[in-house]
């Protein structure tokens, strides 16, 4: 006589039984939101002083100094309020994944444009940023894009200079027919090719050291920061 086969039974999951909760959320059914909504505040505010540790340090000469209204990343809405003064002077120090290369920047010359560049050498819009051209004679950076054509979402006014252009001269970029780019900035390191410049690259610093690490960089080195030292 055969055996009667038996169902096997589910386990039965426990379901919190109200009498099992904490007598404050029984008497306060909104404490659990409460304590969710504090936790997700906290983790919000980490990730928010963790961001603001990795912003480079501003120098104290530039604690003032502040972007325009950001719309994106590496965009704003217009070109950067002034900053800096005629009574300081700056260099620029480029760290690249070639190394240093000091820039001594010339405000007497090209004021916006050495201003347009601390600021946002300051806040940290360069830093990742790829040479993305290297020739010859030349090697280009700042530009989100990486490809020639990206900017901060604005152009530059021209500043004519009548100093020549040479080794270690640092100027802005620009298209043919178009302003002057916001945030990509060239260093000549051989002679300009043909009879020089044809239309105004606001030349905006030079050369102190590190021409060498010049010589040395290809298309997809990196900026990893710039800081300004003002004197």
């Amino acid at each position: 006589m055969s055996k009667a086969k038996i169902a096997a039974r589910k386990p039965v999951v426990a379901q919190p039984d109200e009498a099992d909760l904490p007598e404050a959320w029984r008497r306060r059914p909104w404490v659990p939101v409460l304590i969710v909504l504090v936790l997700v505040v906290a983790v919000l505010g980490a990730g928010l002083l963790v961001d603001r540790a990795l912003q480079p340090p501003v120098t104290a000469g530039l604690a003032g100094c502040q972007t325009s209204t950001q719309i994106a990343p590496h965009e704003f809405v217009g070109p950067q309020p002034m900053c800096i003064t005629a009574t300081h002077t700056y260099q620029a120090t480029i760290n690249t994944s070639q190394g240093p290369i000091v820039i001594q920047l010339h405000p007497q010359i090209a004021p916006v444009t050495v201003n347009n560049f601390v600021v946002l050498a300051s806040h940290g819009y360069y830093n990742g940023l790829t040479f993305w051209k290297s020739e010859d004679w030349v090697v280009q950076s700042g530009d989100p894009r990486g490809d020639g054509r990206g900017g901060p979402g604005y152009g530059l006014p021209d500043e004519p200079s009548t100093d020549q252009w040479g080794l270690g001269s640092v100027g802005m970029a620009r298209p043919p027919g178009g302003s002057v780019n916001g945030s990509q900035f060239f260093i000549e390191k051989g002679v300009w090719p043909g009879t020089g410049p044809t239309a105004v690259y606001n030349r905006f610093g030079t050369v102190l050291s590190g021409l060498d690490k010049v010589q040395l960089l290809q298309q997809g080195d990196t900026i990893t920061s710039i800081t300004i030292k003002v004197s």
